[in-house]
């Protein structure tokens, strides 16, 4: 089986954000010190969304359905285009960027369960604990619009009594707006199959 690219040019996706108990994000470093992000990887054709999300839990950091529990996902497709450098033009139909499905995980197990040696090239090498909103800021430039996206419409999940508090450096890069106009918009992001 193989990635499903549709005919638009964008490839179908799980995000997976895990949380723990004090309510800290899972924020794993890439291989190769090639900074920090989600797990999250390709649904291949024929994949249901969630068999998606526990392969890519399996592969990525080592954790099982038992290990988690769903506490929702967004309701549509987060998508992001590729800046030029990353289109993959090799793949048909050209490869453009990726159209995610997030899932929001509370991990429910010891720190040890970690494991990033389940395949032959290992998306993370480390990882840590971090506060609510800062893999927005510690993400690559071109995903931080959907990871903002995402965390506003996942805490909805977590967060009965509205979300965690923006952080001092949100407003100086200008997320807090992006993101708030975005949350606003519903489905501008997430139309679309």
């Amino acid at each position: 089986m193989t990635d499903f690219i549709d005919s638009q040019g964008f490839r179908a996706n799980v995000g997976i954000v895990l949380m723990n108990d004090l309510n800290q994000l899972f924020l794993g470093g890439r291989t190769g010190g090639r900074g920090w992000q989600f797990p999250q990887g390709g649904i291949q054709q024929g994949e249901e969304l969630i068999d998606a999300l526990y392969r890519e839990l399996g592969e990525e950091v080592g954790l099982e359905r038992e290990d988690v529990t769903v506490l929702g996902s967004t309701d549509g497709w987060l998508r992001y285009r590729l800046p030029g450098r990353y289109v993959r033009r090799g793949s048909n139909p050209v490869c453009i960027g990726q159209k995610q499905r997030w899932f929001l995980l509370r991990f429910k197990r010891a720190d040890d369960r970690f494991r990033f040696d389940t395949t032959d090239q290992p998306e993370f090498e480390r990882w840590r604990w971090v506060d609510y909103w800062t893999p927005v800021r510690e993400v690559i430039y071109f995903k931080r619009r959907v990871y903002s996206r995402a965390l506003h419409e996942l805490g909805t999940h977590a967060f009965a009594g509205g979300l965690p508090p923006y952080p001092d450096w949100w407003s100086v890069h200008g997320e807090e707006s992006s993101a708030r106009a975005q949350a606003d918009a519903t489905g501008a992001m997430g139309s679309g199959a």
